[in-house]
């Protein structure tokens, strides 16, 4: 299983980037599985941006970033992207995805995925 993260880079705030994240080698078929976005600001722990569910095919976000974020996916493609609009300054971060089969309450916990991507680093300058 393999995914790889892309899209990253340095804007200044009110900008917009889209990272992908690219998915393969997965036994079940990729819809099968829930996909969650998480950041690592230098010196803090991995935190959760959002996810789109295999459950019930919905999206959730922490509350930094509704709004302004939007996860999509194109299960054909194997790919999910998440929009990112206004971009502020504390968005700057490592941006990782992770593909996992949580449960909804849950879908926010990085130990529920198993499944990460290498990071993608986003610069937001003021």
């Amino acid at each position: 299983v393999q995914l790889q993260a892309s899209g990253g880079g340095v804007v200044q705030a009110g900008d917009s980037l889209r990272l992908s994240c690219a998915a393969s080698g997965f036994a079940r078929t990729f819809s099968g599985y829930s996909v969650g976005w998480f950041r690592e600001a230098p010196g803090k722990e991995r935190e959760f941006v959002g996810a789109i569910s295999h459950t019930n095919h919905r999206t959730y976000y922490d509350d930094s970033v509704e709004g302004r974020f939007t996860i999509s996916r194109d299960n054909a493609k194997h790919i999910v992207t998440l929009q990112m609009n206004n971009l502020k300054p504390e968005d700057t971060a490592v941006y990782f995805c992770g593909a996992g089969r949580p449960i909804i309450s849950a879908i926010s916990r990085p130990s529920m995925y198993s499944a990460w991507g290498q990071g993608t680093q986003v610069t937001v300058s003021s």
